[in-house]
């Protein structure tokens, strides 16, 4: 990975490839105007915005629009292959270019086989090589049955591993009991990789089969108790062997205190929560729509308001899509027996400034939670920033945008999405990678470069 402070500076006298001139620019946590200077795939200097400069391409972005640093999603299911129906590496990427995200890092599940070994990995790394329109990374998975070898896969390229404290919900990735977890969280020590966990405590779920369409009825299966019983667990693991440690999508707002405290203390710990638990309620979900179930679940109105307070204090570290989508017969109108997953990888971003322009909040303060933070989980120092060394991955956004979000326009494979129906804010107007143009939209129509991806390893 090239380091941010070896690029030389810009002579002004040999061609550049592109320059991006933008009176908004997304620039060290604060929007300025910038011409940015991108020469073979990276950004070579940032300059005044009417620096005279000799340039194959010069771009000017629109007065009403931003330029952002493409956006980074570590939380992404692609489930391909085995699942391909449910998602596949060419939809999701063209769904995540086209909502501004440049990388996202795929998921161990629900793909068959799951990625917990170096020749899932592989499989894995062939199904998506030559088909991905942006950049892929993988997560590794922690199961019972790989405890004591993650080594190879950690050399293999991993970004670390993924591990479940209460069933996955799919049988080929089984969950670490309390013992297993510990050892788990001890072998990441050792290697210094890092453990994202989704942390519910399987002793206070409530067991069930059909629940009928009553969504207060599923919400009482998986009370709050269990993500802060779960994450508990994490932290004194994480304080014991000085593991680095990732919380995954957050939906209790009670258990920050002791997440705050442990960040206090020293320990290691990132902590994400999703745009589908800072824009819905559980108040608001109709009976039946199950597109809104996820686990852990959706909750009332007063925790919404403090996982936002726990987003702008910066208790939380990032805010990525947890995009599990599934067929459209699998979500039954049934709240026990609906696959559990949010499809929302596209939209994601415009639902969260959607909310937080409903709140009064400026744009800029969630951009690092879509930047920067999960930038930093996945160790990358070129990513999610507009800097010299930079990959020049880009989002121009129209903040200002409004329009509602149809699920059957999206580029997810199957048609279902909560966010369908939202009347968002916000609009992606091109999306490039490595200073290409990847998206483009010319009479109402829009395209994708499918392939201009490149599969990523951890550095």
């Amino acid at each position: 990975m090239t380091s941010l402070q070896t690029m030389a500076a810009t002579d002004h006298r040999t061609p550049v490839d592109l320059v991006f001139r933008a009176r908004r620019t997304w620039i060290d946590g604060a929007f300025r105007a910038a011409a940015v200077v991108v020469r073979e795939g990276r950004v070579v200097s940032v300059e005044p915005l009417d620096a005279v400069l000799a340039a194959r391409q010069d771009v000017t972005v629109p007065d009403r629009h931003v330029l952002l640093p493409g956006l980074v999603d570590t939380h992404v299911h692609v489930n391909e292959p085995g699942r391909t129906e449910w998602e596949g590496f060419a939809s999701a990427t063209r769904a995540a270019a086209l909502g501004g995200v440049t990388t996202i890092i795929d998921m161990p599940l629900n793909s068959i086989p799951a990625t917990v070994d170096v020749p899932a990995l592989r499989v894995k790394r062939a199904s998506a090589a030559g088909r991905v329109a942006v950049d892929v990374g993988f997560w590794g998975g922690a199961v019972p049955d790989n405890a004591g070898g993650l080594g190879e896969l950690h050399d293999a390229g991993v970004f670390g591993f993924k591990c479940f404290t209460a069933p996955s919900g799919v049988d080929e990735f089984p969950h670490l009991d309390p013992v297993a977890l510990r050892r788990a969280i001890a072998e990441v020590a050792a290697l210094d990789a890092l453990l994202i966990v989704h942390a519910e405590d399987p002793d206070h779920l409530v067991g069930h089969d059909a629940l009928g369409t009553r969504y207060r009825d599923f919400l009482d299966t998986r009370p709050a108790q269990a993500e802060r019983s779960a994450i508990a667990r994490v932290i004194e693991g994480a304080r014991e062997t000085g593991a680095r440690v990732h919380v995954l999508h957050l939906s209790d707002a009670g258990a920050l205190p002791m997440i705050r405290a442990a960040k206090a203390d020293g320990v290691h710990i990132t902590v994400e929560t999703c745009p589908h638990y800072l824009a819905f309620e559980s108040g608001a979900i109709p009976d039946g729509a199950t597109a809104y179930k996820c686990c852990p679940p959706i909750r009332d109105d007063a925790n919404r308001d403090a996982l936002w307070t726990g987003l702008l204090d910066g208790t939380i570290d990032m805010v990525v899509s947890d995009h599990s989508p599934s067929t459209a017969d699998l979500k039954v109108h049934d709240w026990g027996l609906a696959w559990g997953g949010i499809a929302g990888l596209q939209v994601g971003f415009r639902a969260l400034w959607t909310e937080a322009d409903r709140r009064g909040l400026p744009l800029d303060a969630v951009l690092p939670a879509v930047t920067t933070g999960p930038a930093a989980l996945a160790g990358f120092t070129d990513r999610g920033v507009i800097a010299p060394g930079a990959l020049a991955h880009f989002a121009v956004f129209d903040p200002d945008a409004v329009s509602t979000i149809e699920a059957g326009a999206l580029e997810h494979r199957n048609p279902v999405s909560a966010f369908d129906g939202l009347r968002a804010r916000g609009r992606i107007t091109e999306t490039w990678l490595r200073g290409r143009r990847i998206t483009s939209t010319t009479d109402g129509v829009t395209t994708v470069d499918a392939v201009a991806g490149e599969l990523v390893d951890r550095a």
